[in-house]
């Protein structure tokens, strides 16, 4: 079942804004995550990692979730297919493992979030910032990009067969 090209332009439309934000957010976290292992300031620390539990709960996992779900509904709904192609398939994978792995960190930013509000000076310092996950991340959200700008070929075994099946029914 493939959309019509009014609602699938809708569609694309809403998961690139989402992926595109998911990405934006990051780069915002990842951009936090540097000024608190730079800053000598207190309170520069504190606010960092404040600001990064909130545009981790309020931006980066929202616009996950959307991108997680607009992707799905954009590779049901048109011809791609979520298991017909390479591409979609390990887009599809690699969004899922991002999003989980969001999920289960955005709990221990939380936690350090709530340390750095307590903590004073040593302490504080030993908090640092936050750059491996989002620096990891936003490099599996850009090969996501890519392979969904790019569209590798490459059929899955299962859209190799439906291929064949499409091509049986139109010979006469």
């Amino acid at each position: 079942m493939t959309m019509r090209p009014s609602l699938r332009k809708f569609a694309l439309t809403t998961h690139v804004t989402f992926s595109v934000g998911w990405i934006g957010g990051v780069v915002v976290y990842l951009t936090l995550g540097v000024a608190a292992v730079t800053s000598q300031d207190t309170q520069t620390v504190r606010a960092a990692w404040t600001a990064m539990e909130l545009t981790g709960w309020f931006a980066i996992v929202p616009m996950a979730l959307a991108s997680l779900l607009t992707g799905l509904v954009m590779s049901l709904g048109t011809k791609w297919g979520l298991f017909r192609h390479y591409w979609t398939l390990i887009s599809f994978v690699l969004t899922v493992l991002a999003t989980v792995v969001l999920l289960l960190h955005m709990r221990d930013v939380s936690f350090l979030a709530a340390v750095a509000q307590e903590a004073e000076g040593a302490r504080l310092e030993e908090l640092g910032g936050d750059l491996l996950h989002p620096g990891l991340g936003l490099v599996v959200l850009l090969v996501i990009q890519v392979l969904n700008v790019y569209k590798p070929r490459g059929l899955t075994r299962y859209g190799w067969r439906k291929q064949q099946e499409q091509r049986t029914v139109r010979q006469p």
